[in-house]
């Protein structure tokens, strides 16, 4: 089945009329994590701590007479609707059920559903899954396939326990030319920023750059119908939702609020970009690459034309995203400034190394 609709290339520019995702998340009383947990059958809460807060929700590691969990505040108005947390919370106990590193969330203890409400918010309780991040460097020849082999089985198994996805008609890419007048921009604040400092300095380098990369590709703007074949994704797979058990294998793929349909190839290819990296010059491990990306392509989710479709299509999507910059002079947020150096650096090295890049992913 195929839509006459084509639709917009994600991620899209962010929403300037909001403020800061964090200020939208005022902690949670102690009192008020009790009466939710009270509502599991997992005993007195003995301790709470907050854990790192993410863009999307708020997290606790909630220590209770029956042990350690992870209690999950839902806090973006994209995801913190009832309908849209148990979507999401059905398939993760799916996969759970076919093998899969998932853990899903706990039932309450009355009634069976998932998910607790209190006070207008969302919560849900998991269990605790023991491990540690990685980034891909930490991860030999064997892992990088192990890594490349789960993700394909992810995107094979959500195609069984989600609804059918007919085809859209195609994506829309981005306009070089918007981007290019949103660069200048951004420039300009970066000169005119105060206090300036070393990265109003490197931003003003790299717009500079990204303007002139901008011009020079402009006619490699991928068509709509380009765009490799839509299924279900996990949305947001990068090592921060990863967690590696002793022996290095994964124990865990976490945070499933961005489940959604995409271009499933791009999303083998964007992780790919933030799992092995170099994170200061942001220059891919392409022997790393290599092996991740043939190992996906063996799991059956994806053709070597599929990958190179995508890579395409991620690489300009990089070529026109400017969202930390954005976040950074527009909405006065900050937290993304460590990462804007290497994913700088990145783009300008895949510039240069398209086709070697390319080949990893498909050959």
């Amino acid at each position: 089945m195929t839509f006459s609709q084509t639709l917009a290339c994600a991620p899209a520019r962010p929403d300037l009329s909001a403020p800061p995702m964090g200020t939208l998340s005022p902690p949670v009383p102690y009192n008020a994590l009790a009466e939710v947990l009270a509502r599991y059958r997992v005993g007195r809460p003995l301790t709470v701590e907050p854990v790192a807060e993410g863009l999307l929700n708020r997290g606790y590691l909630v220590t209770t007479e029956a042990g350690p969990y992870f209690l999950k505040c839902y806090v973006d108005a994209a995801t913190a609707s009832r309908p849209k947390i148990l979507a999401h919370h059905r398939a993760m106990a799916a996969l759970n059920t076919l093998g899969l590193p998932v853990a899903p969330p706990l039932a309450c203890a009355e009634g069976g559903g998932t998910v607790a409400s209190r006070g207008g918010r969302m919560f849900a309780l998991f269990p605790w899954v023991e491990g540690r991040h990685r980034h891909g460097d930490e991860l030999g020849p064997e892992r990088c396939d192990e890594l490349g082999t789960l993700l394909g089985r992810l995107h094979g198994a959500l195609d069984d326990v989600c609804a059918p996805l007919p085809q859209p008609s195609g994506y829309h890419s981005a306009d070089p030319a918007e981007s290019a007048e949103l660069a200048r921009d951004l420039r300009l604040r970066a000169q005119e920023h105060r206090p300036s400092g070393e990265l109003d300095a490197l931003v003003e380098h790299r717009l500079t750059e990204r303007l002139e990369l901008l011009a020079e590709h402009a006619h490699r703007r991928p068509a709509p119908e380009a765009a490799p074949p839509t299924g279900w994704t996990h949305g947001d797979f990068h090592g921060l939702n990863l967690l590696y058990g002793p022996n290095r294998e994964v124990a865990a793929v976490l945070d499933w609020d961005k489940l959604g349909a995409q271009p499933r190839a791009e999303e083998a290819v964007r992780a790919a970009t933030l799992l092995f990296n170099d994170r200061s010059s942001g220059a891919l491990d392409l022997v790393r690459v290599r092996r991740y990306s043939q190992a996906y392509r063996a799991s059956g989710a994806a053709t070597a034309e599929h990958l190179a479709a995508a890579v395409h299509r991620v690489w300009w999507e990089r070529l026109n995203d400017f969202w930390m910059l954005q976040w950074r002079y527009q909405r006065a947020d900050h937290r993304a400034d460590p990462l804007y150096p290497a994913s700088a650096g990145q783009l300008a090295w895949w510039c240069q190394e398209y086709e070697q890049v390319l080949d990893a992913f498909a050959n």
